[in-house]
């Protein structure tokens, strides 16, 4: 996926490349590895969190295994689609220029069905024999605890519930604690995306960041809401829990595409795109243009478009074997041929 940025100058154009260069994959493939990806990640968390009673109802099991199972998935097929396996991602890398918007409701739609997909498979295979150790009556009922909510549909609720028979008042969290919440822990996770898969990062482990990152996020947001940060996530919960969760799916909508959005935006405010893109005149051999969004500068990234100043222009100098440099006053000698097989630029004529 790449994306053009003209400089405003019209002195150059520069090419944006995403952080797993997924072009040579036809739309489809792509398709195919965010809906898997998102599979394996839904898996991870909503299916530990279905059978979450034979581990006392604590959130580490859910975190360790989304966290573990996202790195995986990235891993393994994060190079055909850019490993978003999350609307939330989609939408604040697509933002921040990194993914095309085109590919923007057709990696929502693959997601949607990888995440309700796993979903499907856990619910499939509940017992009914566990449903009185659950204390519930029915699959869907059990399936709700690892919906999303808030208010009396919080984690917190559900934990301190005991303390009303005790005279008490169980932790509700509001809708707008909810909404905090999810925004600020899904910001953080797209920032941290956003920051270690750029070309300027020095992290060569990119999916244990992220594995790690999701994982503790997961634990900060699980008391107040059960941890969405995702979308597909959420909606895959409700598909099978229904009832009170398709009232409150909508937050858990909302709240993750604008901590995405928020994360692109803090993202393109601290690395802007410049206002014009120049060559530096003398500049030592390998010196290239940076790509506007505090990613690496590649060689590639420069075009000459004609417009420089004859003065500023690349010049280069071909010599035959009997002859000498012709041109010896150009100040820039870093840039070779546009293509191969394409006439020099400037160049001497030859005796």
């Amino acid at each position: 996926m790449s994306q053009d940025i003209a400089a405003q100058g019209g002195t150059a154009s520069v090419d944006v490349a995403t952080p797993a260069d997924t072009s040579e994959y036809g739309l489809f493939p792509r398709l195919a590895a965010e809906a898997l990806g998102t599979f394996v990640l839904v898996l991870g968390i909503v299916g530990t969190a279905t059978f979450n009673l034979f581990n006392n109802g604590q959130i580490l099991p859910v975190a360790l295994a989304g966290g573990i199972l996202v790195m995986g998935a990235i891993a393994a097929v994060g190079g055909v689609s850019g490993g978003h396996f999350n609307p939330a991602v989609t939408f604040g890398l697509t933002l921040a220029g990194r993914a095309r918007w085109a590919d923007l409701v057709w990696y929502w739609i693959a997601q949607l069905v990888g995440g309700t997909a796993a979903a499907a498979v856990m619910f499939s295979i509940i017992p009914e024999t566990v449903l009185p150790f659950a204390q519930v009556e029915t699959k869907a009922a059990l399936f709700q605890g690892t919906a999303n909510g808030f208010g009396t549909h919080s984690p917190a609720a559900a934990l301190t519930a005991s303390a009303a028979q005790q005279g008490g008042a169980p932790i509700e969290f509001s809708m707008w604690s909810a909404i905090l919440v999810e925004v600020v822990v899904t910001a953080v996770f797209v920032g941290i995306i956003l920051a270690v898969t750029s070309k300027r990062s020095t992290v060569t482990y990119a999916p244990v960041v992220i594995g790690l990152t999701l994982g503790a996020m997961l634990i900060v947001a699980w008391p107040v809401t059960n941890a969405s940060l995702n979308p597909a996530r959420s909606f895959a919960s409700a598909v099978f829990g229904g009832g009170w969760t398709w009232g409150q799916l909508w937050l858990f909508v909302v709240a993750p595409l604008l901590g995405g959005a928020l994360a692109a935006l803090f993202y393109r405010a601290f690395a802007p795109v410049p206002a014009a893109y120049q060559v530096e005149v003398g500049s030592a051999a390998g010196d290239t243009l940076g790509d506007g969004f505090g990613d690496e500068p590649r060689e590639h990234d420069v075009v000459d478009d004609g417009a420089l100043p004859e003065s500023e222009a690349r010049r280069d100098t071909v010599a035959g074997p009997d002859t000498a440099v012709a041109d010896t006053t150009a100040t820039d000698t870093t840039a070779t041929d546009d293509e191969p097989g394409d006439e020099p630029k400037g160049d001497a004529p030859r005796a």
